[in-house]
């Protein structure tokens, strides 16, 4: 049988090795989850800031929680509307302006050249 302070000793030690998880690398799915949608936010209101739409955001970042961009996005349309922030240029172009090119062979099938040279 163990005695009440080999008891506390033991529970003591317990609680200091599960407090330590974080330390282990072990996470918490509650702070991931935060980590994500504070994450998911941040994109958002950068993305308001530098005048993309949303669906711009969407597509250029495409592993973020959807619910947790547009909340970041209407938070920071918001706040800008009120404080009569004008937005930024963005560095990198717009998704639709990001197509590949067409191989050559496809584009040179003898139709087409005529046409776009207005013959």
């Amino acid at each position: 049988m163990m005695t009440k302070s080999a008891l506390a000793l033991s529970s003591l030690l317990l609680v200091s090795l599960l407090s330590g998880c974080d330390q282990l690398g072990i996470e918490d799915p509650a702070k991931v989850a935060a980590a994500k949608e504070a994450d998911g936010k941040a994109i958002g209101s950068a993305c308001r800031h530098a005048n993309r739409a949303i669906e711009d955001c969407y597509t250029l970042n495409p592993k973020a929680q959807k619910a947790a961009v547009f909340a970041g996005w209407k938070e920071m349309d918001a706040y800008m509307r009120e404080n009569k922030i004008e937005g930024i240029a963005p560095v990198v172009p717009r998704p639709s302006a990001i197509k590949p090119s067409a191989p050559a062979a496809d584009a040179d099938d003898g139709d087409s050249a005529p046409a776009a040279k207005g013959h």
